[in-house]
């Protein structure tokens, strides 16, 4: 108990001292997870759309697909997108494995299946409809797809902010594509696994802190949007 208490002590000075190398890594953590989460929501809310206002054959199969995507797992995901990008690999002359870059690609795969899912729940209620009658009042099929997501602005942020939540707290995909390099692709949780490792308690559990911080902030979000919408 003594022990957990003197690495909880040190953690919390650590982050009050704002210490230097915790600081890069949080904002290695947060850089690559917007960017995945930017790209994968970009991606994923034209099909969510599509699928929500749309009936066609094998709408289930596809929707039953998507949700199955959700639960693969992380490392798989790392591993297929390490094939690719492995040096004697199709993509290998493009040198992206232990980038950040690498981590992104990986991370936006994982997320895809999760947003597209989410915001096509959020979506499906009311996206024919409100399409429909941006159509009849003169709007292009642009501004009327635009104007669905208006209408369903709280439930696509919930989608995308889950994403990101997803994103933030993995460790696999930035652990095989990344390398935790130093400076480079550490993020939080691969910094946690490497710091537990060497001993150093005090830094693994201030990393921790600050991923539960981040995690209690995203649930926080979440709950807050959600009850605006109740109301």
């Amino acid at each position: 108990m003594d022990f957990l208490l003197h690495s909880l002590g040190d953690a919390l000075r650590l982050i009050a001292a704002f210490d230097r190398d915790l600081l890069g890594i949080v904002a290695t953590t947060l850089r690559v997870a917007v960017a995945s989460t930017a790209i994968a929501a970009l991606l994923a809310l034209p099909p969510a759309l599509l699928i929500a206002r749309r009936e066609f054959p094998g709408k289930p199969l596809v929707l039953s697909l998507l949700r199955s995507a959700m639960a693969i797992p992380t490392v798989l995901i790392g591993l297929l997108v390490y094939a690719f990008i492995a040096r004697n690999a199709p993509l290998g002359g493009m040198r992206l494995l232990f980038t950040p870059a690498a981590i992104v690609i990986g991370q936006v795969l994982l997320i895809l299946p999760l947003i597209t899912a989410l915001a096509h729940a959020a979506l499906q209620q009311r996206a024919a409809l409100v399409y429909e009658e941006a159509r009849l009042l003169g709007a292009s099929p642009r501004a009327a797809s635009w104007q669905v997501l208006v209408e369903s602005r709280l439930g696509v942020t919930t989608a995308v902010a889950a994403g990101f939540g997803r994103v933030i707290s993995e460790v696999g995909i930035a652990l095989m594509l990344g390398g935790n390099i130093r400076g480079s692709t550490r993020t939080i949780t691969t910094a946690i696994t490497l710091e537990t490792s060497q001993g150093n308690f005090a830094r693994a559990f201030a990393l921790g802190l600050v991923l539960l911080a981040l995690v209690v902030l995203i649930h926080l979000f979440l709950r807050l949007r959600n009850e605006a919408r109740a109301a």
